[in-house]
């Protein structure tokens, strides 16, 4: 049987981390100009947006990431960045370990939205890499525009971001840590106002959502906007007197705005957990609490799943997280199972976070076992849990 830890730290592509085949990455074309924030707003710093070939139906944009002295905009390429990052082992006294360099972090939002906090809290002295989408957060990695990328993988109250779920399968970064920070919601607004003189608040639909209570004894019209902290910079630069803001206390620190009540979330306890994607994985070890992360497909027959399952239970592993993702490409399955003639089932995706490191050979068993009933399996991660909670 293959020895799965050793294959995963040279990172072998016959090896459980990619056990489909390589596909050459699409052509994408870069733009360096300038740009407005959201909603049409001036440009923040550094805010990265990266077009494939074949765009959506929305025009992006990517902020140049050198600034040179006469006013040119300069983007680094693969080559001017040597030598090719190797795999990243991890520091006894941190999961985080950035060897005194400024590693530069991409995340959806503008300066002040919680991801950069989550990146601030595994890289404190990070330089942040603001991205217009989640997917140019993977694509700003994979151009060596940033070196990590921090995304939200689910919250304690919202459940999972099925967005992010999709985008680690369609890419191919790793999972290398995973950071939870508590939500601390604020109601902001400018200097002299008063949350009576408030008739609306705009937020990012979640956090809106996740302050329903606050928000409903101030009987305010509750606007959306993409992103939290682009929210504060919308009311800030327009002046906006009559609306107010639900964003971080950080966001109101960068744009200028009062804090008229802290902690307006429903569920004072209310937990994102972030996870930590990078170029290369790392080389897992058992000094620490270690989570893997997987995602496989299965055939169609009775008791396949709770099989796969069992394997897990019989081996003494925790299972943290399961969750299922119809087939994008081929969604729907046709099984002959009667005598009436065929029927249609959904083609799931299987994603599961267990509690072992990959240098366990525990761990190495129970993989070996699921390729036998896996059509497809990946491992997406091996990485230190966060036990700050």
């Amino acid at each position: 049987m293959m020895n799965f830890a050793s294959g995963m730290a040279l990172g072998d592509a016959s090896s459980l981390w990619s056990l489909i085949p390589k596909t050459p990455p699409p052509a994408v074309a870069l733009k360096l100009e300038s740009r407005g924030g959201v909603l049409g707003l001036p440009a923040s710093p550094m805010t990265c947006s990266i077009e494939a070939e074949k765009p959506p139906n929305r025009t992006t944009e990517l902020q140049p990431s050198v600034e040179q002295p006469d006013g040119n905009s300069v983007w680094r390429s693969n080559k001017d960045i040597a030598p090719f990052a190797r795999p990243l082992s991890v520091s006894s006294k941190s999961a985080y370990p950035d060897d005194n360099k400024k590693v530069r972090i991409s995340f959806k939002g503008l300066p002040g939205s919680h991801s950069e906090d989550a990146a601030l809290t595994a890289y404190p002295n990070c330089e942040s890499v603001p991205c217009n989408e989640f997917e140019d957060a993977f694509k700003a990695v994979e151009l060596w525009i940033a070196d990590k990328a921090v995304l939200p993988i689910e919250n304690s109250s919202g459940g999972s971001i099925h967005r992010n779920y999709d985008l680690l399968l369609r890419h191919r970064l790793h999972i290398v840590g995973e950071v939870q920070i508590t939500t601390n919601l604020c109601l902001l607004a400018l200097p002299g106002v008063r949350a009576e003189q408030l008739k609306r608040v705009l937020s990012h639909p979640q956090a809106l959502s996740l302050s329903e209570n606050a928000l409903n004894r101030l009987g305010v019209v509750r606007e959306n906007v993409d992103d939290t902290a682009g929210a504060a910079q919308y009311v800030a630069l327009n002046n906006l007197r009559d609306a107010g803001v639900v964003a971080g206390a950080r966001a109101a620190e960068l744009y200028g705005l009062n804090i008229l009540a802290e902690g307006i979330q429903d569920d004072l306890g209310n937990v994102t957990r972030y996870l930590v994607l990078a170029r290369e994985p790392i080389i897992p070890r058992t000094d620490r609490p270690y989570r893997t992360s997987i995602v496989f497909t299965l055939d169609e027959g009775p008791g396949v799943l709770f099989k796969v399952l069992a394997l897990f239970a019989l081996r003494d592993i925790n299972l943290t997280k399961i969750e299922s993702r119809p087939q994008r490409n081929c969604p729907l399955r046709v099984v002959d199972d009667s005598n009436m003639g065929s029927a249609k089932y959904f083609d799931y995706l299987f994603y599961i976070d267990f509690e072992a490191s990959m240098a366990e050979p525990r761990a190495q068993l129970v993989l070996g076992h699921l390729q036998e009933h896996a059509t497809f399996l990946r491992v997406l991660g091996c990485y230190p849990v966060d036990v700050s909670r």
